[in-house]
């Protein structure tokens, strides 16, 4: 029996905890910055494995190490938080809870991004390598991370002294789970997720009676200009080839039907692969609001805010290679090379404040026969409910196998090694 099959034969013996930790989980979900019942979860977890744990690290981050003798460090991240959005899945372990959030108002709590999936993956793994140290020869670390919705929890983490807290990781993995068949598992080297950043955009005009439109220099007519306008920079400005998504998803102007307000916010966000076409849509952009609201007689300049910013994740060339050559040995033809995504994460902070390469990849999690069907009709987009939907919920299994598994045998491409 080879070391992956030896660590993997215990799958069996936990997969029953790992599936009422998950329902646990999806139970009880958190949101960022406030995981303290799921990170008590982690944390008591890698105590009973054997694991020197370290917790409250940026709030609520924990970090567990078992140490196994002379041999790679392999650093394996999982995301805890939750969203703001009311579970309508029906299944008997759905959220219902809720919590008061920061403008004092409840409300409702779902994991709809699959992030208790991946708390329970990489437990999973933490135990199996656990319990077959006599397979395996290095150190792992078991990284729970809190607020990645945010985009400020990997951040968090590493200047609450994350880098000194924890050994320098020969590779950082990762892996999110998708609307793709479950049992699906996909890697791609180079770059993997966009980034991202969001824009509060507030234009000033002067406000007047909705009958006298003369005496006024209408903000709602300024804003409906820009969101037009804007949609041109990636049709008319990047070349067909070069991707790039931007996306208004908010305009708030006025109180009533009769009356031209002062001013109107427009609130935006940006996906890009590389910083020179990140900054030419961010200069579009800027450019864009300024002259429209000039051509406008604006009597103030805009004020152009950054609200959010995730970093491109770009996978390392030859960590890729190396998990994606051991993941067609494991799964077979279920191991495939994914698309590139749009979605946006935090966690390529964490690869580079330790200075080592990242591989991320992603796991499918949609029931297949759905997802068969969905694809047999063209309705894919329509079926099958994709992360932050309040229809998400990721099938048991064999998703939490996929993903206990793919963790487990992408860190032991390295301690193999």
């Amino acid at each position: 029996m080879d070391r992956t099959h030896a660590v993997l034969s215990g799958l069996a013996e936990i997969r029953s905890d790992l599936e009422s930790l998950y329902q646990d989980l999806h139970r009880h979900p958190e949101l960022g910055l406030r995981e303290h019942r799921t990170a008590k979860k982690v944390s008591d977890a890698l105590r009973d494995f054997g694991y020197e744990v370290t917790d409250g690290i940026g709030g609520t981050g924990v970090i567990g190490v078992l140490a196994n003798g002379d041999g790679p460090t392999v650093m394996a991240r999982a995301d805890m938080d939750a969203l703001p959005i009311r579970e309508q899945t029906g299944l008997p372990y759905a959220s219902t809870a809720t919590l008061i959030g920061p403008d004092g108002t409840e409300q409702p709590v779902m994991h709809a991004c699959g992030h208790d999936v991946h708390v329970t993956a990489l437990i999973g793994c933490a135990r199996l390598l656990a319990q077959a140290e006599d397979a395996w020869r290095g150190t792992f670390v078991a990284l729970f991370q809190p607020s990645e919705e945010n985009g400020d929890g990997a951040q968090a983490m590493i200047d609450d002294g994350l880098t000194a807290r924890a050994p320098r990781p020969d590779v950082v993995l990762a892996q999110h789970v998708l609307p793709y068949p479950a049992g699906y598992v996909g890697t791609r080297p180079g770059s993997f997720l966009s980034a991202a950043d969001s824009l509060r955009i507030t234009v000033h005009g002067r406000g007047a009676h909705g009958s006298m439109p003369q005496a006024a220099v209408d903000p709602v007519v300024m804003a409906a200009m820009i969101v037009v306008r804007l949609q041109t920079i990636v049709s008319r400005e990047l070349a067909a080839t070069t991707p790039a998504v931007v996306t208004v998803g908010s305009i708030h102007a006025g109180s009533g039907p009769n009356v031209i307000p002062d001013s109107a916010v427009i609130q935006l966000n940006v996906r890009t692969y590389d910083d020179a076409t990140r900054n030419q849509v961010l200069k579009a952009i800027e450019r864009i609001v300024r002259i429209e609201c000039e051509a406008s007689g604006a009597p103030k300049a805009p004020e152009i805010e950054k609200t959010a910013a995730f970093p491109p994740t770009v996978n390392d060339e030859e960590a890729t290679r190396r998990v994606a050559e051991a993941f067609a040995a494991h799964f077979g033809d279920d191991a495939h090379t994914i698309d590139l995504q749009t979605a946006s994460e935090d966690m390529s902070e964490l690869s580079l404040a330790f200075g080592a390469p990242l591989t991320y990849w992603g796991i499918g999690g949609i029931d297949a026969d759905l997802y068969a069907e969905a694809a047999k009709k063209g309705t894919i987009a329509q079926d099958v409910p994709v992360n932050h939907s309040p229809n998400f919920a990721p099938v048991i299994q064999p998703t939490l196998d996929t993903g206990v598994s793919a963790m487990t045998v992408a860190a032991l491409a390295w301690f193999d090694s």
